[in-house]
């Protein structure tokens, strides 16, 4: 069964005030896309999970540590992460991390939370 991990922010760090954002987008709104994510992913016949992060030197070691945990066939970098321009040093950070704990595992991006199984599905093999 393959295992598939979505990286992106805690909702409750996200500034949500930043114009790189979905105008109303709030904590609220990420927690229901990440579990509609992981659900369609369980329908999908995969183990999914969430590795939240912060938006500061942290990300990076916390997305190996993670990755560390399990052997993930993919690994989905949520828009937040990568989306916001003053992020772009930590979105490389999280590519990095990605890179070397988990080198064998496909990179996907989604484009909000509620479409990360889409986003895996675009390189995972079908069952």
């Amino acid at each position: 069964m393959p295992r598939v991990t979505l990286v992106g922010f805690d909702p409750q760090t996200v500034d949500f005030s930043d114009p790189a954002f979905p105008p109303g987008m709030n904590a609220e709104k990420i927690n229901a896309g990440i579990a509609l994510a992981l659900e369609q992913m369980k329908e999908r016949g995969w183990e999914g999970d969430f590795c939240p992060i912060r938006p500061d030197e942290t990300a990076g070691q916390t997305v190996e540590h993670h990755l560390a945990s399990a052997d993930y066939a993919c690994v989905v970098i949520g828009a937040g992460v990568r989306l916001p321009p003053k992020g772009l040093a930590l979105f490389e950070a999280v590519v990095n991390a990605v890179h070397r704990a988990a080198p064998g595992a496909t990179i996907a991006f989604n484009t909000r939370p509620d479409d990360s199984a889409d986003a895996a599905a675009r390189w995972l093999p079908p069952d």
